[in-house]
């Protein structure tokens, strides 16, 4: 048959079954929109530092930038000695080493959680109180003088009975004292803590509405992260995705679920020595959110290290490597997030983040290229993939791994362009590249 032949298309189905079909879908389709909007598109910050409620004040992100910058004056003050503790490699060090230190003076902390949680423990209600309403102020004044990380906000206590009250009157003295001094700062975020039943949520979700009320704000405007720490959460008691349950009651609320390292390893029963977030158990949790999370524009938070880098230069660099390959481990895991807890965290935390943008750059580049022009090459990626592509090239700009110009250079991508194609529409992605 000559190209230039005219087909004779035959159909046998009448119109009326598509519309049908159409129509019983209907609900199916709204659900989907509802409940899997896909990733919000906003930058998500690499790491979460914790500070105890009481330890917190104005100079608190300033001080552990100084004190990252410090470490690595005094145990690796140039490329190469980094690199030789972490194993980066050669090719890697200089613009690795650079843009660390540079991460370390501009923007040491990307998101600060004030604990008034575990890292605080019990104190009296009026001790409490006073700070609480200490936070507020700092934070407002942090966002109004831009000191502030980009995400700041409050892990509360729990929902759980003998702490229930005090959580509810710290969240609200909080939000209430940053109400007072102006307003919700963009880059509010709360975090509810031992989270074990999807009722705890329901519950979360009810008291920011009933604040939303009271202060007159817009419904919907303050959400809160779920944090992950026993295994209730994962598995309930009736075999299903605890953690899945959550999500849907949060009712569109949840921006992350937070993997607590610790308490959810003693909740199965890890030895002390062991608790790790490359442990089996932890493994299975983390994989069980991000299952839970996939779609729903909820992002997953891997945990911390309690090794700290401290001591001789010998005993930092060990727990460098350690805090180094375990964030490296993440990342490979498409765990974006984690928590650190100690200023000397913070060079293995972005050099880690650094290298693993930086080294695959090129390439990832060179296929959303190829891609973008149908050009093929070895590689036949599809949308979903070139959406893989283009949010690890936004997410290497938002963290600072990568730079603007270099990227549209290997590309010829604008930043917005790469964001069409990092939130492509859900029809997009059922159809293969050419």
């Amino acid at each position: 048959m000559g190209h230039g032949q005219q087909e004779k298309v035959t159909t046998s189905l009448a119109g009326a079954v598509g519309a049908s079909i159409s129509a019983s879908l209907a609900p199916v389709d709204a659900e989907l929109a509802r409940r899997y909007p896909g990733d919000p598109g906003t930058r998500q910050p690499v790491h979460t530092v914790y500070v105890p409620a009481d330890a917190f004040d104005a100079g608190t992100v300033r001080s552990w930038g100084d004190r990252a910058l410090a470490a690595l004056d005094e145990h690796a003050p140039d490329a190469g000695s980094l690199a030789r503790a972490l194993g980066l490699p050669g090719e890697l060090a200089g613009p690795v080493y650079e843009r660390v230190r540079d991460k370390l003076e501009r923007e040491p902390v990307e998101d600060l959680r004030i604990d008034f949680e575990d890292g605080y423990g019990p104190r009296s209600d009026e001790e409490e109180d006073l700070a609480a309403a200490r936070a507020a102020r700092l934070v407002h004044a942090a966002y109004a003088d831009g000191t502030a990380a980009p995400y700041t906000g409050i892990r509360m206590k729990c929902l759980e009975a003998p702490v229930r009250d005090r959580a509810i009157r710290t969240l609200d003295i909080f939000l209430s004292g940053l109400m007072e001094a102006g307003g919700l700062p963009e880059g509010l975020v709360l975090t509810l803590p031992k989270v074990t039943y999807p009722e705890q949520v329901a519950a979360m979700v009810r008291l920011t509405e009933e604040f939303e009320k009271a202060r007159g704000l817009e419904r919907g405007r303050i959400g809160f992260e779920i944090q992950i720490e026993t295994s209730q959460s994962i598995l309930a008691a009736d075999g299903t995705a605890a953690v899945a349950r959550m999500i849907v009651a949060a009712d569109g609320r949840a921006t992350g679920l937070h993997y607590g390292t610790f308490d959810y390893s003693a909740c199965v029963g890890v030895s002390a020595a062991y608790q790790s977030s490359d442990h089996p158990a932890a493994d299975h949790a983390k994989a069980v959110m991000q299952v839970a999370a996939a779609g729903t524009g909820v992002r997953v938070c891997d945990g911390s290290t309690n090794v700290l880098p401290v001591g001789p230069t010998a005993q930092v660099h060990e727990a460098w490597r350690l805090h180094y390959g375990l964030t490296r481990r993440a990342l490979a895991r498409a765990y974006y997030q984690g928590w650190d807890m100690h200023p000397g965290h913070l060079p293995t935390r972005y050099a880690a983040v650094y290298a693993f943008y930086r080294e695959g750059l090129e390439q990832a580049a060179a296929r959303l290229a190829a891609y973008v022009s149908k050009a093929g090459g070895d590689v036949m990626d599809e949308p979903a993939t070139a959406k893989a592509l283009s949010g690890y090239l936004l997410r290497g700009l938002d963290c600072g791994a990568l730079d603007g110009d270099e990227v549209t250079r290997l590309t010829g991508l604008t930043r917005a362009e790469l964001e069409s194609y990092a939130a492509p529409r859900r029809a997009d992605l059922t159809v293969s590249a050419p």
